[in-house]
């Protein structure tokens, strides 16, 4: 089951966090993995993780928000890989964990580009730059990433809600366009995932945890099969959803 070999994946943002572990996660399945990154060294390092167990990757250095850039590069791998993307993860974006919280009212315009750009823009020109090639071929997988910041709404976050709902408006939309020709379209919904970068106090995570009905924050690790059963065969006949996994902070 969920066997991907002969299919080739891009996962953006992917050199850290959830976008890391999803590469490796679809790559241990057969996949070839493009790994996008604005960093060289973060891609270059899950790259090497990837052919160290024997998978096929490579990295994809790009500004999603760029769709030229991004073009242009994209071109570039599928031809060094002898490949043809067919599955599409929408990782990448602006996270919510170091954002200033505070009331819409109190932020700063200029603040605002930075979320739109990469979570509204980059979600639009990764799936534009690869959607004609997969519906060519009559078959495609594209799951974008979003938060139950959005979906359910936390205050103090506004702007980034925003941007993060696009994710779920679009895929819901673009499923009925492009299902007729073997494509899916979901959403993944995540609660708040560990993030080493970000360390917090003890009396602040077990306050975070409260709010889960597992008592606890998510992992990468958590988040990876749930996308591997979309992008795969075996979940042929999802399209349009958004699914929350999210520890219980939220039922659907």
């Amino acid at each position: 089951m969920f066997n991907l070999a002969g299919r080739s994946a891009l996962v953006t943002g992917a050199g850290q966090g959830v976008g890391a572990e999803i590469a490796r996660c679809l790559a241990a399945q057969g996949a070839k993995v493009l790994v996008n990154d604005l960093y060289v060294d973060r891609a270059d390092e899950v790259v090497a993780s990837i052919r160290e167990a024997g998978g096929t990757a490579a990295a994809l250095i790009a500004d999603i928000s760029n769709l030229a850039v991004l073009t242009t590069e994209l071109q570039r791998v599928e031809q060094a890989l002898d490949c043809k993307v067919d599955i599409l993860v929408n990782n990448a974006g602006i996270p919510a964990e170091g954002m200033t919280i505070e009331k819409f009212v109190d932020s700063d315009p200029k603040d605002w580009h930075r979320h739109i750009d990469v979570n509204g823009y980059g979600l639009l020109n990764a799936t534009y730059a690869v959607l004609p090639a997969m519906a060519e071929r009559g078959w495609g997988r594209i799951v974008t990433i979003t938060s139950d910041g959005a979906r359910v709404g936390d205050p103090g976050i506004a702007v980034y809600a925003a941007a993060k709902a696009m994710g779920p408006g679009f895929m819901r939309a673009l499923s009925k366009e492009v299902g007729q020709v073997g494509v899916t379209c979901n959403c993944i919904s995540l609660g708040s995932i560990r993030n080493p970068n970000h360390p917090v106090d003890e009396v602040r995570q077990a306050n975070m945890n409260k709010r889960y009905a597992l008592r606890r924050l998510g992992t990468p690790e958590d988040i990876a099969p749930a996308v591997l059963l979309l992008v795969s065969d075996e979940g042929s006949w999802i399209t349009g959803q958004t699914i929350p996994v999210n520890g219980g902070y939220a039922s659907s």
